[in-house]
């Protein structure tokens, strides 16, 4: 079970919000902590449910609930998404906020990373100020441990007044404890009064007159109340009444001849808070050794040099290319044997039965032989590609590339996190369209969701692969293959580049934001996880989505293939129609018919090619890809012709599930219908001036 609350940009009331809960006794706790801290972990072990856990800022981007319990109740436990403060800054922010203001939660189970506790220590007082009832869990004492840092949990929590654990996320014995702490907390009332910071004077004065015109609002501290007025804090004004709104802005005026703007302000309560943070931790923590920490700065001064840094990704990038390459191509033989074996015997159970021609037709020429297609071509690169992935994201190394990448990207107006968003597309577009959820500006937002497309899904790469290997370096050079393809992508990405500063320049006019990038500690990535984490959640989903469409995609070809008007098929007769706009682009008419019917799943997009070419009823097999090159040699390809179809494989609209997930992203069509023209646009006039430029050298 889960609670997914599509990122709006709105607050959400508290009917929106509310939890219901499975027994009268049983209490709703929310999981909060900065990003990065081992908070998805926590809610995992304590839940048993499988929460998708990274080495990333911004993994959690909406609310999942799950539930545990003790040996005296239950909990319903609600992992909202990661933050830094409870002066929201991004819709998912506020969606964190909201609900552990306004969301019905009996208590606060707030997550801390032992090794920078006191950059955590600023969501943990503001929490405090709420008034609600806290936990703080010490995450990843191992680590700290590791480093030479030691923790004094029992002096925190003397000072704090709330019950402090440590843990270590992956460790049993830590869930008992944290369950322990939870029955403590929810028994018996807050010990004194929480540690209060230091505020300027002008802003103390402010909040003591608004003190009598604030009473408690959903259970929380009037203090809070009035602190968030002043901040201008969104969601708090909605729910207030109007004499103390009038005070908050009259307040505020006098704040501002004071000389305290919002932004002032807001720079002193984080100044009071980080001072606050360090006295509490101040003998707390005793750090005997940085030799870990000085380890991975060493590291980070070497691949985020300017020197060495894209280097190193290029390098990266094309061994998992490499990797993925040669790794997949035996295994892809070996499904598409057993594949195309079973389909063999399908074919002869149907004529053993007599069913119509029409029927085995569709059902195992079109339907079962597409999706084998799919199977045998996707599945194997896929199992390579989402591990290597996943090792290079546990491992820390991604938010490297972000912030590589900012600089860049801030150049086109937009900011570093497009790089993770855009990594993520590399996977799966329509994956890579919701991961642009961890990017805080709307306008910024709508660049990253609008040239996700720009980077190939691992639909496009076996198409890439395999016009590289049939016509630019021939087969069974896997290293060379790689070189390749790794130049493909770093024109897609350059492509990315240029159409965010257009579109920053025309539809989506603005100035980059600032953002804050939290740079994890390297870890060593856990082998098993990561592979049954990388195959059941991403591979097997992202195939068994393709295959959905995949199946009846094949269906309706098979009918186009072998319906016929005057003698030719469907088929043919559309090539033809297309057949000019195709020649002008480089390519031909059933290139271009192929990428149009393969808008539901772009893995198609060859094998329709193929079927075209060959007249036959149904698609070729893989186990054919070897004697393509003859086939499409004779219907008039060229290398130039291949790099037109993979210019255009680059350069065109979404598939159909990328598409309806940006629909739903943006909630808005204007917005789906620029994602699919502007890629398109692009790819026509890229394939057109390539074309050309052939044309005048007599390669066409």
């Amino acid at each position: 079970m889960g609670l997914t609350v599509k990122s709006t940009g709105r607050s959400l009331s508290r009917e929106q919000m509310h939890i219901q809960r499975p027994r009268p006794e049983d209490r709703i706790i929310a999981l909060a902590g900065n990003p990065n801290v081992g908070k998805s972990t926590i809610f995992n072990s304590l839940t048993g449910m499988k929460q998708h856990t990274g080495n990333w800022p911004g993994k959690t981007v909406s609310n999942a609930r799950g539930y545990c319990r003790s040996g005296r109740r239950g909990y319903v436990l609600v992992d909202v998404p990661g933050t830094y403060s409870l002066m929201a800054d991004s819709p998912e922010e506020e969606l964190a906020r909201d609900f552990i203001c306004f969301g019905g939660a009996d208590a606060v189970l707030v997550v801390c990373d032992a090794t920078c506790l006191e950059r955590n220590m600023n969501l943990l007082l503001q929490t405090l100020e709420t008034g609600r009832p806290v936990l703080l869990c010490v995450n990843l004492m191992d680590e700290a441990k590791s480093r030479g840092i030691h923790i004094d949990l029992d002096l925190l929590e003397e000072r704090l007044g709330i019950p402090v654990v440590g843990t270590v996320a992956r460790d049993r014995r830590s869930r008992e404890k944290l369950l322990s702490a939870l029955d403590w907390l929810t028994d018996h009332p807050p010990r004194g009064e929480p540690p209060v910071p230091e505020y300027p004077e002008a802003l103390e004065r402010a909040v003591e007159a608004l003190l009598p015109l604030a009473g408690e609002l959903e259970g929380l501290c009037p203090r809070f109340i009035c602190l968030g007025l002043l901040l201008g804090t969104a969601g708090l004004e909605e729910r207030l009444g109007p004499q103390l709104l009038l005070a908050a802005a009259e307040q505020r005026e006098e704040l501002e001849k004071a000389g305290m703007d919002r932004d002032t302000i807001q720079s002193a309560v984080v100044t009071a808070l980080v001072k606050k943070g360090e006295e509490l931790c101040a003998g707390a923590l005793d750090k005997r050794d940085e030799g870990r920490s000085d380890r991975d700065k060493t590291i980070d001064r070497i691949v985020t040099s300017r020197l060495l840094g894209y280097p190193l990704m290029i390098v990266l990038l094309a061994l998992v290319f490499y990797l993925t390459i040669k790794g997949a191509n035996y295994p892809s033989q070996w499904l598409s044997t057993g594949l195309f074996y079973i389909y063999d015997r399908l074919m002869e159970l149907s004529a053993g039965l007599g069913a119509p021609a029409w029927l085995t037709g569709i059902v195992v020429e079109g339907a079962y032989k597409t999706l084998a297609w799919v199977v045998s071509v996707m599945l194997p690169p896929m199992a390579i590609f989402f591990p290597l992935f996943t090792l290079m994201e546990d491992s820390g190394y991604l938010p490297r590339i972000a912030y590589n990448l900012d600089r860049p990207f801030c150049r086109c107006s937009s900011c570093g996190r497009q790089a993770l968003t855009m990594a993520m597309g590399f996977g799966c577009n329509a994956a890579g369209v919701v991961g642009c959820r961890i990017i805080n500006s709307p306008r910024e937002r709508l660049l990253a969701i609008i040239t996700n497309n720009l980077v190939p899904c691992n639909g496009r790469f076996p198409t890439l692969i395999a016009l590289i290997s049939m016509f630019l370096i021939g087969s069974g050079n896997a290293l060379s293959s790689a070189l390749v393809l790794t130049g493909f992508i770093i024109l897609s990405v350059l492509l990315t580049f240029m159409s965010t500063k257009v579109l920053s320049m025309t539809l989506l006019k603005g100035e980059s934001s600032s953002f804050v990038l939290e740079l994890p500690p390297y870890r060593r990535p856990e082998l098993g996880k990561v592979i049954v984490r990388s195959v059941m959640d991403r591979t097997l989903f992202v195939l068994g989505r393709a295959a959905a469409v995949a199946a009846p995609a094949g269906a309706i070809l098979w009918l186009l293939a072998n319906l016929s008007i005057g003698g030719e098929s469907l088929l043919a007769l559309l090539s033809g129609i297309v057949e000019p706009l195709g020649r002008f682009l480089g390519m031909d008419g059933a290139i271009l018919l192929a990428f149009i019917l393969g808008f539901p799943a772009n893995e198609i997009v060859l094998p329709i090619a193929v079927m075209i070419y060959s007249m036959g009823g149904s698609l070729a097999e893989i186990g054919e890809l070897t004697a393509l090159r003859p086939l499409l040699a004779a219907n008039g390809w060229t290398a130039l012709t291949a790099v037109c179809v993979m210019l255009f494989s680059l350069c065109h609209w979404p598939c159909s599930t990328t598409l309806l997930t940006i629909k739903k992203e943006t909630g808005s069509w204007k917005w789906t219908l620029v994602s699919a023209l502007m890629p398109t646009a692009l790819g026509i006039m890229l394939c057109a001036g390539v074309a050309a430029l052939g044309r005048l050298a007599g390669l066409l």
